[in-house]
């Protein structure tokens, strides 16, 4: 019984402590932030080796300081494209929900920008970003891949907050530990009067 509440008091952390959300054009698959460009998929890490020495993070960037993302393409198409990146501080309040259609044309895009890497492509297929980010909030990254034979251009909008501590995440693994340790409790403690040999008459 103990083995089974070690077993499960694992698992409950270890989700506790994995991404709690996601938003935008990435998303968590299999314990892996996905980027998302039209039918394509990048890989999304994120650094603070400042603060956070090696960990890794997913989308929300926990402190206020500098950081790196790394996007490594998974689809080979991305590639043979010319890969546009811009970062920018969301102003209207969009928030999770902010969308490609919401920020204007591509020049308004490029015009509040925060930080900004020119069309190029990456034919190894990672590209490092070290975006200054001096404010906690909500920011708004815009990647655009564009098809040099066709012309044609896909968006992946992703929002993310930074200097944000998900709490909840912590307080409901503990709300989950307690309520399996009364459970195992009760029912151990059930056994134990079940099994007790009654006392013998005097």
């Amino acid at each position: 019984m103990w083995r089974k509440l070690a077993a499960a008091t694992a698992l409950i952390l270890g989700l506790a402590a994995g991404p709690a959300f996601s938003h935008g054009g990435v998303s968590v698959e299999d314990d892996v932030c996905i980027m998302r460009i039209g039918p394509y998929r990048a890989h999304f890490t994120g650094y603070q080796p400042e603060y956070r020495a090696t960990q890794e993070f997913c989308e929300d960037i926990p402190v206020v300081a500098p950081a790196i993302i790394v996007l490594d393409f998974i689809d080979n198409a991305l590639r043979g494209m010319d890969v546009e990146f811009n970062l920018l501080r969301d102003r209207e309040g969009l928030g999770a929900n902010a969308r490609y259609e919401d920020l204007g044309s591509m020049e308004q895009i490029r015009q509040h920008s925060l930080f900004n890497v020119p069309a190029a492509s990456y034919p190894r297929g990672t590209i490092t970003l070290e975006p200054k980010l001096e404010e906690s909030g909500w920011y708004i990254g815009v990647l655009s891949a564009t098809d040099p034979k066709t012309g044609g251009t896909l968006h992946s909008v992703f929002p993310f907050r930074v200097g944000f501590h998900n709490y909840w995440k912590y307080a409901i693994a503990f709300a989950l530990i307690v309520a399996l340790s009364v459970t195992v409790y009760r029912v151990t403690g059930r056994k134990h009067r079940a099994g007790a040999t009654p006392p013998s008459p005097a």
